[in-house]
């Protein structure tokens, strides 16, 4: 039996070797199919985890910009995590507009004059005039040669390629001409001329275009009021506005620079932002001596008679100041800080360059409003140094300063003054006492002759005044006297709301 199970086993072995050669080799390809499938899954698995762990890790810094509506199992949801993500940078992206597409006519050149608002103003103008003869606008040249003689660029003052690409479905701006034509220029090849003060956009149709496609390329080598201020249609105002409140950005250098010198403010409460224009430059160019010794009546003058362009060389101070053509004096605006009841607790920052008479013509101001301010008393001298010998940035610094204050008072209506005044009636006429000079200096010489007690004096002031603070206001037109009318730049009502219409794009 045994040799029998034996042979049978033997016979069963040899079978079951034979069906195993053709079975083992199915078994080996099922195992090394599985571990294959096992691998697949295991490397899916490592990669899914991979990706998880790493949206998790984006999560926590973007989750609530790029995860935006994911399962909640991609970011935490502790509220004391969204805190930080709160104030965490916002990614934005910037949309460009499109550019407008025309046949260009030809190129604009421009070279501005005057201080920054005047060359502010003249740059909104300059734009403007481009798009309505479609030419192409090379970035407008600073004035260098002034009595400021400040060296900076456009680019060192304002955000050049905002100031293009916000334009661009405006006008085309280039930041040189293309280089056949600059070759030209620099060969002096170029017809340049002043354009006519306060004309209407139809002068620059009739008159301007066709010089710019006879020659191609046009320099307009003064640019200070050439655009009238009312009379123009509605697109030609509201792209005016435009490039002023929005194009028109510093650099991040001046704004950062800004925004510490009124975080500072605000620290320390309310605060007056003070146009005292009272600078040696201006009293000369005025010919305005109150209050100034024999001795700097005399400088004046000099200095008067030194600069050509400065055409009045004989004035009447006295006659001058009482048909308020003066600005203030420091003396006279303490009285009038006083009268109207300007609290002597705010702060007063004194937007202005170097006062004429320094601590001697300051004291009474002083002494009224001890919290009296300026940009080099809030700020390091290394945070002023790249700005020194830089006029034009020194008063950007006081524009933004100024957009910001609680009350905007300017003691003289020059540019800064008015374009500021503009600004902030954009702003949503935010308070600027707009004093009246003529009214006031016979005031004050009433009050300091004994004519009026004090509270006559005060009441006079502010009764005066209830109605200059920058309310809405239609301006005024005054045909055939343009400089004597309300400027367009102070008081630019049809981009004002709520009275006066939307900002808009043209």
């Amino acid at each position: 039996m045994c040799g029998v199970e034996g042979k049978g086993s033997k016979g069963g072995m040899r079978m079951g070797i034979m069906r195993g050669g053709g079975g083992g080799e199915r078994l080996e390809k099922l195992k090394s199919s599985r571990m294959k499938l096992w691998m697949i899954r295991a490397t899916t698995s490592v990669l899914l985890w991979t990706c998880i762990v790493q949206l998790t890790a984006v999560g926590e810094t973007w989750g609530p910009r790029v995860l935006k509506g994911w399962p909640s199992c991609f970011s935490h949801q502790d509220p004391s995590l969204s805190v930080i993500e709160d104030k965490a940078p916002s990614v934005t992206t910037r949309v460009l507009p499109p550019k407008r597409i025309y046949k260009n006519n030809g190129y604009l050149m421009v070279s501005c004059n005057g201080g920054l608002n005047q060359m502010r103003a003249a740059i909104c103008d300059m734009v403007t005039i481009a798009r309505y003869l479609n030419v192409t606008l090379i970035v407008p040249e600073l004035d260098k040669t002034s009595f400021w003689a400040d060296p900076s660029d456009f680019q060192d003052i304002f955000d050049v390629d905002h100031f293009i690409t916000s334009l661009r479905d405006e006008v085309r701006i280039l930041k040189e001409l293309p280089p056949r034509l600059k070759r030209r220029v620099e060969m002096g090849m170029v017809y340049s001329m002043p354009p006519i003060s306060w004309s209407d956009i139809s002068y620059y149709r009739n008159q301007i275009l066709p010089l710019v496609q006879k020659h191609k390329v046009i320099h307009l080598n003064r640019t200070d009021t050439r655009l009238a201020n009312n009379a123009q249609p509605l697109d030609v105002q509201k792209l005016r506005c435009r490039v002023n409140f929005s194009a028109l950005r510093f650099t991040s250098q001046i704004e950062d620079l800004g925004k510490r010198v009124i975080k500072l403010l605000r620290q320390n409460g309310p605060f007056i932002v003070l146009h005292l224009r009272y600078e040696m430059d201006m009293l000369a160019f005025s010919g305005c001596t109150q209050g100034c010794n024999n001795e700097e009546v005399e400088e004046l003058t000099r200095m008067r008679y030194a600069y050509p362009w400065w055409k009045e060389k004989i004035i009447n101070s006295d006659l001058k100041r009482k048909d308020g053509l003066c600005p203030l004096t420091p003396e006279e605006t303490a009285l009038i800080l006083r009268a109207l009841d300007i609290d002597n607790s705010y702060q007063i920052y004194i937007a202005a360059g170097e006062i004429y008479g320094a601590n001697r013509r300051m004291a009474s101001l002083a002494a009224s409003y001890p919290r009296l301010v300026r940009k080099e008393t809030l700020l390091e001298p290394s945070d002023l140094g790249f700005f020194q010998n830089h006029s034009s940035q020194m008063a950007a610094l006081d524009y933004l300063v100024s957009l910001e204050s609680d009350i905007f008072i300017p003691t003289y209506d020059g540019n800064m003054a008015k374009v500021v005044e503009g600004h902030r009636r954009f702003l949503g006429y935010k308070q600027t006492i707009l004093l009246d000079r003529s009214l006031l200096v016979d005031l004050i010489d009433q009050y300091n002759s004994g004519s009026l007690s004090w509270n006559e004096f005060s009441n006079a002031v502010k009764e005066s005044h209830a109605s200059r603070k920058g309310q809405p206001t239609r301006r005024s037109v005054i045909p055939d006297r343009p400089k004597e009318e309300d400027y367009f730049y102070a008081n630019p009502e049809e981009c004002l709301q709520p009275s006066y219409g939307r900002l808009g794009s043209t």
